[in-house]
């Protein structure tokens, strides 16, 4: 939907304009958007080191293009946590060993595609099994070692947004320059009539407004959907580690994935017959 808001913003604008009597032509000003979007990229390379700009970048287009997990995804995350509880409660550590090792070739976790896509779950839920079937570690442990994966992967990837945030701030003033960049030019055509002194004025205002659009009407936005974003994304590895403090605590699959069920905002959350169903089905499976 980030895309469809986008468009939207522009419509408005611009169609305002148009209806009152206002030609598109003039925003066509190549140097303005050199100077505003140009002087924005410099700034995020000087203040950032390039994994962050890439990050940016992947966030940005997955919020213009994306969202988050969806109640779908959580159930079948949920299916694919009893499916894995399952095997580890009734054939024991080596029957699970197979698949966290190797999960591009698990046949449990390629039947969930929504789970494989998310790179930063399915490490925290085989690197997490690996380390409790290696060592003797207690819920607590498991608790802390969670919280501090969470932790980690929250404050690398909110650095990249503040990218985007510190842009988003940055464009009104880089507008003002263009837009005085314009004026220093019209000065030096005072004697050309007018019609050109007007064109020139108008030109350098188009800087003042591009700046101004593209940080309210463009940038922040997008900046506040990637953090929207991201908190979903650590909801979701909130729950993976609600279902593996319960199993370390000895609890059943089933208890362990209602304790991950619970943990889901309200909005996505599966229902308790949705997931005893899906629970049923992956009895079936295995």
């Amino acid at each position: 939907m980030g895309i469809v808001g986008i468009i939207f913003v522009l419509i408005m604008v611009f169609g305002a304009f148009i209806l009152h009597g206002g030609q598109l032509r003039i925003f066509w000003q190549p140097t303005e958007y050199m100077v505003i979007f140009g002087s924005a990229i410099g700034a995020a390379i000087i203040s950032s080191p390039m994994s962050s700009i890439k990050m940016c970048i992947s966030l940005m287009i997955h919020a213009l293009t994306g969202g988050g997990p969806t109640k779908k995804d959580y159930l079948e995350l949920l299916q694919m946590l009893f499916r894995v509880f399952q095997i580890f409660r009734k054939d024991g550590p080596q029957a699970v060993e197979k698949h966290i090792e190797e999960p591009k070739n698990s046949d449990i976790f390629k039947a969930y595609p929504s789970f494989m896509k998310n790179h930063h779950a399915v490490h925290f839920l085989c690197d997490t099994m690996k380390i409790t079937l290696s060592a003797d570690l207690t819920q607590y442990d498991v608790d802390d070692l969670l919280d501090q994966d969470i932790k980690a992967i929250h404050e690398e990837e909110h650095r990249a947004q503040h990218i985007m945030a510190s842009t988003a701030d940055a464009l009104p003033g880089l507008g003002i320059v263009a837009a005085v960049q314009g004026v220093i030019l019209t000065m030096g055509i005072l004697d050309q009539g007018t019609e050109k002194i007007g064109h020139s004025v108008a030109a350098a205002l188009v800087g003042t407004l591009l700046g101004v659009l593209g940080a309210y009407g463009i940038f922040a936005p997008i900046a506040n959907k990637i953090s929207n974003d991201l908190d979903a994304e650590g909801r979701y590895l909130k729950v993976v580690k609600a279902a593996m403090v319960a199993l370390q605590r000895g609890a059943p699959p089933l208890v362990c994935v209602e304790y991950a069920r619970r943990s889901i905002f309200p909005h996505d959350r599966p229902s308790f017959d949705e997931m005893d169903k899906a629970t049923k089905e992956s009895k079936k499976a295995a």
